[in-house]
């Protein structure tokens, strides 16, 4: 008999193996050149290496529209592909058999760089003095005019003047000229520098304040002096720090930039420096705990543990009790709507099903009137936007929809002022007025005009409207503002900030409320590993900070960055920040004062919830998707578990150690 059984549970092993099958392409290390096209061969095998039919053979980039460089593109149903850009990219093919089981496997096509055409070397300074130390900027340029920031190049000058570290920045040596050369693939890029004897014999340094918290921000103020006491305003100066911890398990850190500016991470002692050349002068800080640390506690829950929870939003109703509606992901097109009055005793009222898969993003009308979902999935491919009559949020009713220009899938969606703006199938977003909500028409529409771009997100504030586009940072556009003779019939971009993680997911605009600063938040939006909608996921990436304060100069200037943890929706009120970071649930952060560096390595954490539990559609998975405070708490969904709501609670004494210590 166990002779029989293993028999058997062999066989079933080989058959098992007989029926396996895979896919087989010259897609496989394909390396192309800009400008090439190719269409591959691809076919189905079996463990045999039987060959098989494939009744439907389909292809597609992998990060299609997100592709961070959009180096290929992709014929969906024959395959080939054109060479655009250089760069890395996967290609996925996906077979559907006769047995309607889907095979796939990913290939890698590489874009190859074009032979480098010239090389240009700069400084960023006038004058170059002895002694001082200084970064070189470069370009390298291909034949096909893009500029390649992969090179390492050799950088030299052989008659002892200036002086090459292994990261190629230089310092003067001695006065006299030379020549700078940097060569890369037979290419030389030349720079002549004179080198001027240094005349500086002292500093003047002086600081804004000595006593600070981790995390602000001190600016140090250097005149260099000669040796008759005039100062010499054409000469940089180098700027270093070191510093003691107070607590001796922890280092001492903090950042300070070319300009004097100077910001701790960790609460001890720190010995900034000026420096040119050999001349030096310091200031010393002392730097506190920022104790901001606060206890936040859950207070109430709207379960949904059937399907995964997208996008909610909390407003007043015209009875002026409170609401909340959330959206859902990947399912059957259904939208929630909440009593939330009681934040401690949620209670679903109402709900609407639509023809879609997911209800991606929902927003509620300034009056509480009007609700209006979008629509990705839908049956007909007739996907757009449904206006919803929430005046009665106990029994609401759909007022109309809209799909044209819509098919693609409406993303995000903001209402202002009378206008909604639906983003279309990840390109463009359409601005339609629904001043009758019955009858809602189309007024304009906004995108870059380039290839590849995708936007991800639009919010709107004060007449602008903020563009999250995926590869292309974030666009400022005048629809109604002013500011660029804008309107929602002619948007009009005028202000853009780019970055290059490539997956810029939303922004978030707000004004410092303790100095007067403009902000723009842009977060990252990663899944290393894909979604999987069964089990918990993987994400990465982190908001950057960038001074909009000169609209003509924005300057990233700071990030909070949780380690192992990608960021999604987020909200400001004051100077706080409630961000949802997926799998590390909701963070509250202060954002007061000046803002450099890395916010989480300060301590500017408040507080945190994780959002899942046992209950969940993926028990005990957080995956906070976003956030908002109303009311004085804090509302969130999460895509395991619906609607929550939670409570910063007031600050404690600080009875530390330290703290005493320092005080």
């Amino acid at each position: 008999m166990k002779v029989l059984l293993t028999f058997m549970l062999l066989f079933a092993t080989i058959l098992t193996q007989a029926q396996e099958k895979s896919i087989v392409s010259d897609l496989d290390n394909l390396k192309l050149k800009i400008g090439e096209s190719y269409t591959p061969s691809t076919y189905v095998i079996d463990s045999k290496s039987n060959t098989s039919d494939c009744d439907r053979m389909i292809y597609y980039n992998k990060r299609g529209v997100f592709s961070t460089a959009q180096s290929i593109t992709v014929d969906n149903s024959s395959g080939k592909i054109t060479a655009n850009k250089p760069g890395v990219h996967e290609v996925v093919a996906i077979c559907y058999g006769q047995d309607k089981k889907r095979i796939s496997k990913t290939f890698q096509v590489s874009v190859e760089y074009p032979k480098v055409k010239e090389i240009k070397v700069s400084l960023n300074v006038d004058k170059v003095y002895t002694g001082t130390y200084l970064p070189i900027s470069y370009e390298v340029i291909d034949e096909m005019g893009f500029v390649r920031n992969d090179v390492n190049f050799d950088l030299n000058s052989s008659d002892g003047i200036l002086e090459i570290d292994p990261i190629n920045n230089i310092k003067a040596i001695k006065a006299g000229n030379t020549t700078l050369e940097a060569t890369f693939e037979g290419i030389t890029g030349r720079l002549n520098i004179e080198v001027i004897k240094n005349p500086v014999l002292s500093i003047k340094l002086t600081s804004n304040n000595n006593q600070l918290r981790t995390g602000d921000v001190a600016q140090l103020s250097a005149i260099a002096l000669d040796k008759k006491g005039n100062e010499v305003s054409d000469i940089p100066f180098e700027y270093t720090f070191k510093g003691k911890s107070y607590d001796k398990s922890n280092t001492a850190s903090g950042l300070i930039n070319n300009e004097g500016r100077f910001v701790a991470d960790v609460a001890g002692e720190y010995l900034v420096t000026a420096s040119i050349g050999n001349v030096t002068n310091s200031q010393a800080f002392k730097v506190f705990d920022r104790n901001v640390k606060r206890d936040v506690v859950k207070v109430g829950t709207g379960l949904v543990s059937d399907k995964h929870t997208s996008d909610f939003w909390v407003f007043e109703g015209v009875d002026g009790k409170d609401y909340a509606v959330t959206g859902t992901w990947g399912a059957d097109g259904t939208t929630y709507f909440w009593d939330v009055t009681d934040p401690a005793n949620i209670i679903k009222i109402d709900s609407v099903q639509v023809d879609a898969r997911t209800v991606n993003d929902v927003k509620v009308s300034e009056d509480g009137r009007i609700c209006i979902i979008g629509r990705e999935g839908a049956s007909n491919r007739k996907n757009g936007i449904i206006i919803i009559d929430v005046s009665n949020p106990r029994d609401v009713q759909i007022i109309s929809e809209y799909t044209t220009n819509l098919t693609g899938g409406v993303h995000n969606i903001f209402i202002y002022q009378d206008h909604v703006y639906a983003l279309s199938g990840g390109q463009k977003y359409y601005i339609l007025n629904i001043e009758d909500p019955k009858n809602p028409k189309e007024v304009g529409m906004f995108e870059l005009g380039k290839d590849g771009q995708a936007i991800h997100d639009v919010w709107i504030e004060d007449g602008i409207a903020y563009s999250s586009n995926w590869r292309d940072g974030v666009y400022l556009v005048d629809v109604g503002n002013g500011i660029a003779g804008g309107s929602p019939s002619n948007p009009v971009a005028f202000g853009n900030y780019n970055y290059a993680s490539g997956a810029h997911h939303a922004t978030f605009p707000f004004k410092s409320k303790s100095t007067g600063k403009f902000y723009t938040v842009l977060g990252d939006e990663i899944f290393p590993k894909g979604i999987d909608v069964n089990s918990p996921n993987e994400t990465a990436g982190f908001l950057h900070f960038v001074d909009f304060s000169d609209i003509n100069d924005p300057k990233e200037v700071a990030r909070y960055e949780l380690p192992g943890h990608g960021s999604h929706n987020y909200w400001i009120d004051g100077d706080i920040l409630y961000v949802a970071m997926y799998s590390g649930g909701i963070r509250i952060v202060d954002i007061s004062g000046d803002l450099m560096g890395d916010l989480y390595k300060q301590g500017r954490e408040i507080g945190y919830i994780l959002t899942g539990n046992k209950d969940s559609y993926i028990p005990f998975a957080t995956m906070a998707w976003g956030a908002q405070l109303y009311k004085g708490y804090v509302f969130y969904s999460d895509w395991n578990s619906g609607l929550g709501s939670a409570k910063v609670m007031p600050i404690k004494p600080d009875n530390s150690k330290v703290n005493q210590y320092l005080n």
